[in-house]
Order: structure tokens, then sequence, then C-alpha cells
């Protein structure tokens, strides 16, 4: 029997990189953070010297805040005020990441104890190592959201056989993630920022939404959108269908971003083509999308997900770009993604086709970019024959 994993799960940064399909791996998947809640909540309770009425309490906050996880998916988020409903987001966002953060140190820990490294007193009734790792964990994810807020211009300079009239700066991003945690104020920055570059026209690879389209229109953020000083075009991303895709695509028409749904238009020199997300099964293969496509002009392919790399050089296509990994988000699993994709992060060649799979501009979840880093390109695309 197979089926996929609730989208939920599947917009994790570890289960994101998965997807998994079947049975097991969904069950896999739902047990192990209850698993690792287990393991981390009895650590916590032999660490702390405290009598047990505080280390229950400690711990009961704990896993209350860890079951707010669920209600980003539950729809309890949509009912309540948006002030809370953020408030609720953030917590469990950010209390998923703790804990593997959590089960990584005390696992670390735990084999120091069997080649005699860690003496058994650091963990029971200790109160150096607790205020040990407490200030661990404050300065890992201060410095996480520091590094978030941070977002990085990767400067790309490409050149073309294909005759232009101009050169051409282009902006491009993928996974804002609007919504909840990212809101309207992080957004008009983002939008300066891109304006900042004076460009012919700006490309979105898809999840400008996050999980919800509600706090877009409740902040009404497409006024943001529209002061953006060139063209915007974007493909959808796997978000836009968790988050509800007709009214995903309200939004984007409200916001004035020309939205290619296996679909193709020409703009000056350039042929931009957007591919519908791979959660449509009934999108079209990339060979049938091409036919749309005039090839005299410089070909960006738009494809949310960066899978079967190959097909874009099959297809000739000059430049795809892509984004959906966030490069893992956080490390260690960013050295998954790097196992799991051709390319995962960064620029990247197969003959004449050029790729650069972003990390993302935004982030789901809590704002903590770890090993990581929040990202924006700007394309410098000239002709050789200019």
């Amino acid at each position: 029997m197979h089926f996929s994993a609730h989208p939920f799960f599947i917009s994790l940064p570890f289960f994101q990189i998965l997807h998994p399909q079947t049975s097991m791996w969904f069950l896999l998947f739902m047990i192990l953070p209850f698993i690792g809640l287990a393991y981390v909540g009895w650590h916590i309770w032999v660490l702390l010297p405290l009598a047990s009425i505080w280390k229950g309490l400690i711990l009961t906050t704990g896993i209350a805040c860890f079951f707010m996880l669920f209600l980003n998916f539950s729809g309890a988020l949509e009912k309540i005020p948006l002030p809370l409903s953020r408030i609720l987001y953030e917590t469990g966002t950010t209390t998923i990441l703790v804990l593997l953060y959590l089960v990584i140190l005390f696992l670390v820990l735990d084999l120091g104890r069997l080649v005699h490294l860690v003496p058994r007193s650091w963990l029971y009734a200790n109160g150096v190592t607790s205020v040990a790792i407490l200030g661990m964990m404050l300065t890992v994810f201060l410095c996480g959201n520091i590094h978030y807020h941070n977002k990085v211009r990767v400067a790309l300079n490409l050149q073309t056989t294909k005759p232009l009239k101009k050169d051409y700066t282009i902006v491009m991003a993928s996974d804002l993630h609007l919504g909840y945690h990212n809101t309207r104020s992080d957004l008009a920055k983002w939008v300066d920022m891109m304006n900042a570059e004076q460009p012919d026209l700006i490309l979105i690879a898809g999840d400008i939404i996050d999980i919800s389209v509600r706090p877009l229109f409740e902040e009404k953020m497409a006024e943001e959108f529209h002061r953006l000083q060139a063209p915007v075009y974007a493909c959808l991303g796997n978000h836009e269908y968790y988050s509800n895709e007709p009214r995903a695509q309200q939004f984007y028409t409200d916001a004035g971003i020309h939205l290619l749904k296996d679909s193709c238009v020409v703009a000056d020199d350039l042929c931009i083509i957007g591919r519908d997300d791979r959660t449509n099964r009934h999108r079209l293969a990339i060979r049938k999308l091409m036919q749309q496509a005039d090839s005299t002009k410089y070909q960006i392919l738009l494809d949310h997900q960066p899978y079967y790399l190959e097909q874009a050089e099959q297809a000739g296509i000059d430049f795809q770009l892509s984004g959906h990994t966030h490069e893992g988000q956080i490390w260690p699993v960013s050295w998954i993604t790097h196992h799991l994709y051709d390319c995962a992060w960064g620029s990247y060649q197969r003959s004449n086709t050029h790729y650069y799979v972003s990390s993302g501009l935004g982030i789901w979840g809590g704002k903590y970019r770890i090993g990581t880093q929040s990202e924006y390109i700007v394309l410098k695309l000239t002709s050789e024959r200019q």
C-alpha cells in the first residue's frame, strides 16, 4: 500500500528532502519525533538538579510546545487571532528544531559515556551541565536567527551565444514562505532589496506562500509586490498546493505576479518557462512544455523542485532556476540534501545548460539558518556576440 505523507510533514526540513511515499516511510517519520521527545525528556529529567514538581513543570511546558507543531496542519491557526497564530506557529516549529539538536547533543554525551570520556556525574543531577546545555542552545539559535536575517547576495555572470539587444539584470529568488512567520514587514525589506538592483525582471521559483494564504490576505501583502519596479514571473511550489492552490493563484493575481503554470512567455530577448510543481502528477513533461517555447530566445526554466536535472539539458534549455531544498535549512540536514540531489544548492552545469538551485530567500518554520544561508541571486546576462 502506497500513500503520501501529510503535506505538513513533507514541509519539515527532515521530511521535505526525502518525500516519503510509502506507508513504511510515513510511519517511520511519524514515530521518530516522539522517540526523540521521549529520549530527550528522560535525559532532562535525570539531569536537572531540581525537585520533581519543577522538573515536571519544565517537561510539561516543553511537551506542550512540541504539540503546538501539530496546530500547523490541524486548521486551528486559521480560527484564532493572527498575532496568537504567529506565536503558536513560531513556538511549535522552533521546538522541533531544538529537539533535533538536543537529540544530537545527548547522543554525543551518551557515546562519550560508552567510551569513558564523559563521567556519569555529568548527566545526573548536574547544575553545571544543565546551564552549559541551556547556554549552548541559546547561543546556537540566537546566532541562527541573526544569520537568517542576513540575506546573502549571490552574483552570477553568464554569457550566451544567442543574440541579446542589451545586457540583462535578473533578480532571482525562491522559497519566500510568506505567512505566519515571514510577515509583510519582512517582505517590504526584500522588495527594497530587489529594487536596489534595478533589475529588468524578477523570477521566483515557487513557494512564495508558506502553509496558509490567510496571513497574506489579512496583511495585504499583495500591495508590497506592486512596489517591485520590474515584471515578476513565478512558478508554483509544493507549498502553494498545501496552502490551497486556487487561493494561492488568486494571491498571485492580486499581487501582479505573472504565474507560469506549464506555460511560457517571451520577455524581450528571453523566453521564460514556468513548470507546474511535481505535486501535480499531471503536469506536462518538459519535452511537451518546450513545444510552446521559442528556441531562438534565451530560455529560462522555472521548476521548483530540482529533480531529474538531465531533462532540462536534453531539452536544450539554457538556464534552470529551482529551489525547494533550502539546502536542508539547518546542519546536519544539509549533509543529507547534498547526498540526495545532483545539486542541492548553488551553481551547476550539464553540457550547455546552467542551473542554480537556491537555498531560499525565506524559510519554513522558525527563523534559523544553521550552516546554510538565506539568499537571492543577481544574474548578469550578456551576449558573446555583442
